[in-house]
């Protein structure tokens, strides 16, 4: 008869040893230096060594090396996470060191790849990086993030942002995704856990009108303010891969998605609004609805410019342009003339070639259309006047000019058709260039841009 009996006091001994073994396994994954170089977060209860060997173990794609992929980018790679993918097509510029911080005046001209991964690796050799040094499109998105455990969304277009969500949808990836412009931000912790949590459609089934996507060069951004937005990235990125909760923990975070958002001149600054769940009939992540698949990203059958469109750069015709070599020759002979500037009184501030400052939104609130059963554009009733910046002689030319020629176009085409509508002849081209202003109205092409490089190279570039 075999004794099944055992001495507790050798048990508990090989509990231990089997225990310090595991322990001595698991400290020889990190050097000396890394123990070094991570200590003062590894001390923090909610990582210790475990959660920062997960982090050694993870691997993140970042979609976007400039204001948000640089600081989340940087602060990923001081971590120590393991493997670290950057995809970006674009080159560094002076105008993004302002708050692409990975970036540096000896860089400009670089790829942003190559940039900000030799800014990262001076940062942490530990951290193995891979360059995707292009933009990302459907043929190539799934094995681009394929290989990736978690992908922080840091791009500045929807067109991207719902291909980047769709894809991670399909392959079973978390998505970070944050934005910001001027003064604000938002964030929000996607596909979490993946096939549970919303995605971005659940969110935006729609995407905005092409014509309100402003970029930080139209809207403007403070630096950190997409610093912020940046830095929280990484936090939930750390978050996210450190952490250890159960199943249960993760659907009843799938149930809770929240958008952070954030307001530098509000008070208090943060506040979290809460979204709808993961939304039924989703055509990316709803199974038994999808109409998205793998198959038709690589074909591009799923045309994401078409789904988010197009905005519309040629709002006038070249007979409605002016070239600004030709406006500036006016100007030098001293030609009569009414010059509108419809950049925000800011910019104006800046730089400018004269000229009456009025704001596109202004311009267009001080000339009200409204619709007719017929459908055609007429002022307004109580509007029925000329508006006090055009001269009295209509033989006068008026030349409307913005930063880049786009804004210029559509103030030109609004004022014409207000101008048309008072002598009721609005309907057709011919009529909006006609007897409405006898002078003129003309869209001063490429605006100030175009007036720096042919012009005034003294002109601020901003």
């Amino acid at each position: 008869m075999t004794n099944t009996n055992t001495n507790p006091e050798q048990s508990v001994e090989q509990r231990l040893r089997d225990l310090e073994a595991e322990n001595e396994r698991l400290r020889a994954q990190l050097s000396l230096d890394e123990y070094k170089r991570y200590g003062r977060q590894m001390i923090v209860p909610y990582i210790g060594l475990p959660g920062q060997l997960r982090l050694k173990s993870s691997s993140i794609l970042i979609i976007g090396a400039g204001g948000l992929g640089c600081p989340a980018g940087s602060y990923i790679a001081g971590a120590g996470i393991g493997t670290l993918g950057i995809c970006d097509g674009d080159t560094v510029e002076t105008s993004n060191l302002h708050r692409q911080i990975a970036h540096s005046t000896a860089r400009v001209g670089m790829t942003k790849v190559d940039s900000i991964i030799e800014s990262m690796h001076s940062l942490n050799p530990h951290v193995t990086f891979h360059k995707h040094p292009a933009h990302l499109d459907p043929s190539t998105a799934a094995e681009t993030i394929a290989p990736y455990d978690l992908v922080l969304d840091c791009t500045d277009h929807p067109t991207a942002r719902y291909l980047i969500s769709d894809t991670c949808v399909l392959l079973g990836k978390p998505l970070i995704s944050a934005s910001a412009l001027r003064t604000e931000g938002q964030l929000s912790v996607l596909n979490n856990p993946p096939g549970i949590g919303a995605c971005y459609r659940c969110i935006w089934p729609k995407p905005p009108p092409a014509e309100s996507i402003i970029t930080c060069g139209e809207g403007g951004i403070i630096g950190p303010v997409v610093g912020v937005m940046g830095v929280l990235m990484a936090v939930e990125a750390i978050k996210l891969l450190t952490s250890n909760t159960t199943q249960e923990e993760q659907m009843e975070r799938a149930k809770k998605t929240n958008m952070l958002l954030y307001s530098a001149y509000s008070s208090p600054m943060f506040r979290e609004l809460k979204l709808r769940g993961k939304k039924k009939g989703c055509a990316a992540c709803d199974s038994e609805a999808r109409t998205i698949t793998l198959d038709s990203l690589k074909s591009g059958s799923v045309d994401y410019v078409a789904f988010c469109g197009v905005r519309q750069e040629d709002r006038v015709t070249e007979e409605e342009k002016i070239n600004v070599v030709e406006l500036s020759k006016k100007k030098q002979n001293g030609e009569k003339h009414v010059l509108i500037d419809v950049r925000e009184e800011v910019e104006a501030g800046i730089c400018g070639i004269g000229g009456i400052n009025i704001p596109i939104k202004t311009f267009l609130q001080s000339l009200p259309l409204s619709h007719g059963n017929d459908s055609e554009p007429k002022a307004e009733a109580h509007s029925k006047r000329l508006p006090p910046w055009l001269p009295e002689d209509r033989s006068t030319p008026v030349y409307i000019v913005c930063k880049q020629g786009n804004d210029s176009q559509i103030a030109v085409k609004h004022l014409k058709r207000y101008l048309a509508s008072l002598e009721g002849t609005v309907g057709s081209q011919e009529n909006l260039n006609s007897r409405a202003w006898e002078g003129g109205i003309w869209d001063v092409k490429g605006g100030l841009v175009s007036w720096r490089k042919c012009v005034d190279g003294k002109l601020p570039d901003y």
